[in-house]
């Protein structure tokens, strides 16, 4: 194994490589590998040039033919500003260094917005699978919302070249209900299209935050991944669940939220971030949608912050990581490291599911 592996988790090396999973059976889920497409998407009713999409992807970079993925997204500039996203960086203002990044790192493929991919597609869609973003949340309203609103249409990812589209949809806001239909009507243009479909089941509601931010427990991102399955997202991106209870914490009182059986807790997760990781997967249909999870904001220990996801997704069962931030905020160098690193963890043999 590579020893930066284990030097980047630190004293969390053993609670995580040597963790064994007793909640949901590795046994009953279906794992990445080389034939996954032939093996999971074969059988769907995606047509052939979904298939070859999707082929596309799963066999570009450094993950090809191992049935993972590593996927640059920079969609920031609209979801968090582009001066928040690139001051720290200010290369990335320019579009053609986004895409420059993703294939210099080896990544899957590059994600973005309508105008970074169309500014620079001619040059670049035949290189490395565009998936392209078509919803955004546009933060300049005052004050500021949480909607999802379209930028574009579906005709011109396919008009670009566009290998895949993504879309994120946030679930429990006021605006869900429009959104799902929306996306769902999208998605299913875009499979007819041929193209592959990646949907962000992020969560947005203030409710959310009691005595913890309960955006990241494992049963409500577990519900909003099932989701997005149900409009048929081949792909799932989902922030790591970092505790669990969300159902529970929002049933208190004469309030009455959702519905729950107490196996979620008690069987199906423990407080392991490994268990919890597994349980989104296990709501990805057992793995037939493959689970990516998000690298997150940069910090201080990003190399380290990584590498930890990384482990997690892999041995929870999942299919990759889908890392901004942390490699675009900082020299394209450092960037092409941080995305290797992680790639490093889904090549390493010895991290196996858990």
């Amino acid at each position: 194994m590579n020893t930066k592996i284990t030097e980047y988790l630190g004293d969390k090396a053993d609670y995580l490589l040597n963790h064994e999973c007793k909640t949901i059976s590795k046994d009953l889920l279906h794992l990445p590998g080389g034939d996954f497409v032939d093996r999971i998407f074969a059988s769907t009713d995606r047509n052939q040039r979904v298939l070859n999409n999707l082929n596309w992807i799963y066999n570009t970079g450094r993950l090809a033919g191992t049935g993972y993925v590593s996927i640059l997204p920079v969609d920031q500039g609209i979801e968090h500003s582009a001066g928040a996203s690139f001051a720290k960086n200010p290369i990335y203002f320019d579009s053609e260094n986004i895409v420059k990044l993703a294939i210099e790192g080896g990544c899957n493929a590059v994600a973005s917005t309508f105008g970074v991919l169309g500014s620079v597609s001619r040059k670049y869609a035949h290189k490395i699978p565009f998936l392209v973003k078509i919803n955004h949340n546009e933060l300049l309203t005052y004050p500021n919302q949480h909607k999802e609103i379209l930028f574009g249409k579906i005709d011109q990812a396919y008009d670009m070249g566009a290998a895949a589209v993504g879309a994120t949809i946030y679930f429990g806001s006021e605006d869900a209900s429009h959104e799902i239909v929306e996306i769902a009507e999208a998605f299913a243009y875009a499979h007819e299209l041929g193209m592959a479909t990646v949907l962000w089941c992020y969560l947005r509601n203030s409710a959310f935050n009691k005595d913890k931010d309960y955006h990241l427990s494992a049963d409500l991102t577990g519900q909003a991944n099932h989701l997005g399955v149900t409009i048929q997202a081949d792909i799932i991106k989902q922030k790591l669940p970092e505790n669990n209870g969300g159902f529970k914490a929002l049933n208190t009182g004469s309030s009455s939220y959702g519905k729950l059986d107490e196996r979620i807790y008690t069987q199906l997760t423990t407080d392991h971030p490994i268990d919890l990781c597994r349980y989104q997967v296990a709501n990805c249909y057992m793995g037939r949608a493959g689970l990516i999870n998000s690298g997150g904001a940069s910090g201080a220990h990003d190399f380290a912050d990584a590498t930890f996801t990384a482990v997690v997704n892999k041995r929870a069962g999942g299919t990759g990581l889908i890392s901004g931030r942390k490699a675009f905020q900082r020299p394209m160098a450092e960037g092409v490291e941080l995305l290797n690193t992680i790639q490093d963890v889904y090549l390493a043999k010895e991290i196996t599911v858990a």
